[in-house]
């Protein structure tokens, strides 16, 4: 099989090292790409929302799949330019996108498929942002309407906090929020059929202890013992298949990747958010524990046959990884610093590039993420602060307590 891979982040590099494992799999491209994917796919300049470019560049690579990773290109219709020309594509089209590209309609969708998740307000003039912020009262949840790289939701018992935020996104969403711990389910489909990937918790705040400001991610972990053991049959049930038919029956059925951010709250688990791909850092994990073939996977998922794909097989053990941002994230970031010990296996490559001298340096926000494995989380987390610790890079940020609550045990529903 012909893959070729759309973007250049942690999540495609982890795709790309899974894609390459497949022996399925006889030619890996990607593009753009970066240093980490160049280890294992041959890279190609494209700009990936350009749905004209990215469908003439898998024709002319003759391939059998195209995996879109990031958001924005599926929101841009790369899917559909790609299926127009008779290419298997996994990725939703950008019709079935907006669940992630507009908070208000996926919301709208789940209020008519009978989701549960929180009570939410879609706000266009701040009069009415501030009868919504009084109406729900603190901890305040506001949110960019559309696309914001992980980075548009503010969390905040902050009244003034909120209104700015508000302000600056111009539509926003309000909603309720949600308590308990947050968990991510990702569920390959074909639109119909389903195959629900481990659970697994990421790190959104910058800082240990969860302080700081809001990212897009700074580690995850999977699996997630202290979950209940129905938690992926209950989800499927109560949310996704219930979002799947309501977008069938709008005439926009969803095939891809359908990410649910969850909370486990008191009254059972509720949506935060629904994501139209991988969500990165969690698939850094996620993949890493997953024994079936990827490619197989993805491809009966982008041609309608996952309903005849065999069970998914897992790897026994947990994983860890912990994310390296570059000096002033999540802030403008700081790039063009020279990076050490990032050539080893486990360590994923996000913001990376080459300079002139040919040297590894930083080009993003969060730069690496450190992932690895072990028979149990106690070790897959000394493994993955091992790999941190061999990490040199100017100004380097990382929390140093991902999955140590679980590991404690001081994580209760």
């Amino acid at each position: 099989m012909r893959v070729l891979l759309i973007g250049s982040g942690g999540r495609e590099h982890a795709l790309a090292v899974g894609l390459a494992a497949d022996p399925s799999v006889d030619f890996l491209a990607a593009a753009p790409g970066n240093p980490g994917i160049a280890q294992h796919a041959e890279l190609h300049e494209v700009k990936p929302t350009d749905p004209a470019a990215v469908a003439a560049l898998a024709v002319e690579l003759g391939a059998d799949l195209v995996v879109i990773g990031p958001e924005a290109p599926l929101v841009a219709g790369v899917a559909d330019a790609v299926r127009a020309k008779g290419i298997a594509c996994f990725g939703p089209s950008a019709a079935a996108a907006r669940l992630e590209g507009s908070k208000a309609f996926a919301n709208e969708v789940m209020a008519a498929a009978g989701v549960p998740t929180a009570r939410s307000f879609a706000c266009s003039d701040m009069d009415a942002v501030r009868a919504a912020l009084d109406e729900l009262g603190a901890p305040y949840v506001v949110k960019n309407d559309g696309l914001a790289a992980g980075k548009g939701v503010v969390v905040t018992n902050d009244l003034e906090e909120a209104l700015i935020h508000a302000e600056a996104c111009g539509k926003v969403v309000l909603e309720e929020f949600l308590p308990g711990p947050e968990v991510s389910l990702f569920v390959v489909t074909d639109g119909t059929a389903v195959a629900p990937l481990m659970p697994a918790q990421d790190f959104k705040r910058l800082l240990d202890g969860d302080e700081g400001p809001n990212t897009g991610g700074m580690g995850a972990y999977a699996p997630l013992d202290w979950a209940p053991a129905d938690l992926t049959e209950r989800v499927l049930r109560e949310t996704v298949e219930p979002t799947l038919a309501e977008m069938r029956r709008r005439g926009t059925p969803f095939a891809g990747l359908l990410y649910v951010g969850l909370a486990l709250t008191p009254d059972g688990p509720k949506v935060i958010e629904f994501n139209a791909r991988f969500g990165d850092p969690e698939t850094q994990v996620v993949l890493a524990l997953l024994e079936s073939p990827l490619a197989g996977l993805l491809h009966a998922a982008a041609t309608g046959t996952l309903d005849r794909h065999e069970p998914l097989r897992w790897r026994d053990g947990s994983a860890v990884t912990v994310v390296v941002a570059g000096h002033n994230y999540p802030g403008v970031p700081r790039t063009g610093d020279v990076i050490e010990g990032a050539e080893r296996p486990g360590v994923i490559h996000a913001g990376t590039a080459r300079n002139a001298d040919g040297a590894l340096v930083s080009a993003g926000g969060r730069v690496l993420s450190v992932t690895a494995t072990g028979a149990d989380l106690a070790a897959a987390r000394e493994a993955a602060y091992a790999l941190v610790e061999g990490v040199r890079l100017d100004g380097a940020q990382y929390r140093t307590d991902i999955a140590l609550k679980a590991l404690r045990g001081e994580i209760t529903l």
